[in-house]
């Protein structure tokens, strides 16, 4: 019985273990430490430790679609891309490098991004260019996430 005991309690331990160390941990913590990041949703920082990085291609979404439409589109693809690589979605996101064709579009991601990221958000660059890869793209997104670790 004294051995039928410490086998179940080896297991137990050992079950809780490995549910401790599988159990997905947030990648990231943000650093915002000012009203000017918390008000256009930037971080100064992301801190991240351990991990894999995923460097994530330029996204862009339909050319027959407003500003909005294709802002959303292009979350959306980032976060499937992110969850079919192993990670968590777009809270794995820690940078985004953001191409818009027309400056006056920049008010309007800020606030599709409180709506998509909350609090945490990526650190991020906003660029204004001339033009993009098709006709009617109005913007286009690139980043890195950080997949696990602590």
């Amino acid at each position: 019985m004294k051995v039928h005991i410490r086998v179940f309690g080896s297991l137990a331990i050992a079950t809780l273990t490995f549910a401790a160390l599988s159990a997905p941990a947030l990648a990231k913590e943000c650093y915002a430490p000012d009203a000017l990041s918390v008000s256009r949703s930037f971080s100064r920082a992301d801190i991240t430790e351990g991990g894999k990085i995923v460097w994530l291609g330029g996204q862009t979404g339909s050319p027959d679609k407003n500003f909005e439409g294709q802002a959303r589109d292009v979350f959306a693809a980032l976060d499937a891309t992110i969850k079919a690589v192993g990670g968590q979605g777009l809270k794995d996101m820690v940078e985004m490098t953001v191409f818009i064709t027309d400056v006056r579009y920049g008010d309007q991601l800020t606030q599709i991004r409180k709506d998509i990221f909350k609090e945490c958000f990526p650190g991020s660059a906003l660029i204004t260019v001339t033009g993009l890869a098709r006709p009617g793209l109005l913007l286009e997104i690139q980043g890195m996430a950080v997949v696990g670790g602590k």
